[in-house]
């Protein structure tokens, strides 16, 4: 349109006036002569867009004017009329998906939707895949060194074998708790480490009878409950750690079976663990594992046997302690542990588990 302002008042631009008389007058003359319809379709008045006489455009109203090249998501496409001006529609950028959970223990990452954190156990139910992860070589070799320690100073004497023994009993209170996820848990772990010291006491004084390992822990039973009956916290909670706690206890006091039984029995039946939880560690099918295993502590105990006054008969006490000690083991790999459940009770259950059996069958061999 024209700079020049626009003369006159209403009258002078009267849309539904004049011009729509002479439309009229041309629509009448059209449907009568084709050509008069084609000459006013031609020659129509009205006000019109100027394109020669358009002043130019100020570079602030350009400022937010498409580039011209690939059509931006939202702007319309090439053959259509471009805005005439104003910022273009605003399009957020995606939300980047979430990386991938570690492996051991932790949480998946949070999204940015919010979504809850999950931990890896639960995705892997969820999932329908088996919550076990095994402790793997290195757990393996620490129970061989420590298996291998109560061996060597169950030959030497009593007294030796308590440096191992007592290293053995606290890992196994320390690994119990944290593989019920309960950390830090130091006074549970305190207690239960507690009754296996007086367990070894209780044992060094009776000339190992025993009766000192069953009364301590009827006596240490009976402490835990007295002391989660006064704690503060929730019945489930209380009850919870109530039963954590006894079983800590229980496990680091059974394992002063080994300064109770006879020491070719620990000599033969640690020596066999070690060497089923080598083998349980390499990898093999589980099965197979299983039977590599305890063939393996069989045979250990045939040629430690040998050494001492056990014979042949270490065979029957090998297995029995490379069974015992698979079940530990399976017990340290539940639930998705941590490595430091891996490196407590995964070296300490083995072991743990299979001190009764070394003690009862020493016992009847000997």
């Amino acid at each position: 349109m024209t700079n020049q302002p626009y003369q006159g008042g209403y009258d002078a631009y009267d849309p539904y006036g004049q011009q729509a008389q002479a439309q009229g007058q041309g629509w009448q003359q059209g449907y009568e002569d084709p050509q008069a319809a084609q000459h006013y379709t031609q020659q129509w008045q009205g006000q019109t867009w100027e394109t020669q006489v358009q002043p130019p455009v100020a570079q602030a109203e350009t400022a937010y004017m498409p580039q011209q090249g690939a059509p931006e998501q939202g702007m319309p496409q090439q053959g259509h009329e471009p805005y005439a001006a104003g910022p273009p529609p605003h399009v957020p950028a995606p939300e980047p998906a979430p990386a991938p959970a570690p492996g051991g223990e932790g949480y998946g990452p949070a999204t940015l939707g919010g979504n809850s954190r999950v931990t890896d156990a639960q995705r892997a139910r969820l999932e329908g895949r088996s919550p076990i992860i095994e402790p793997g070589m290195q757990p393996a070799a620490l129970t061989a060194a420590l298996g291998l320690l109560l061996s060597g100073t169950a030959a030497v004497g009593t007294y030796a074998l308590l440096v191992p023994l007592v290293v053995l009993q606290a890992v196994t209170a320390a690994g119990w708790f944290r593989l019920n996820g309960m950390w830090p848990a130091r006074q549970g772990i305190a207690l239960a480490f507690a009754g296996a010291l007086t367990a070894d006491v209780a044992l060094l004084a009776s000339d190992r009878a025993p009766s000192a390992i069953l009364g301590t822990l009827g006596v240490w039973v009976l402490l835990s409950l007295v002391l989660q009956l006064r704690s503060h916290a929730d019945p489930d909670e209380r009850m919870y750690g109530l039963m954590a706690t006894v079983a800590s206890a229980a496990l680091a006091i059974t394992a002063s079976g080994y300064l109770a039984a006879e020491a070719d029995a620990v000599t033969v039946g640690a020596a066999a663990v070690a060497v089923a939880l080598l083998a349980r560690a390499l990898p093999l099918p589980t099965p197979a594992s299983v039977v590599v295993a305890v063939l393996a502590a069989a045979g250990a105990g045939i040629a430690v046997g040998g050494m001492t006054d056990v014979g042949s008969e270490g065979a029957l006490l090998g297995a029995a302690a490379g069974a015992s000690a698979l079940i530990g083991h399976r017990v340290a790999s539940y639930d998705y542990p941590s490595r430091f459940v891996h490196f407590t009770a995964g070296v300490a259950l083995p072991l743990a588990a299979a001190a009764p059996a070394v003690y009862v069958l020493g016992r009847a061999l000997g």
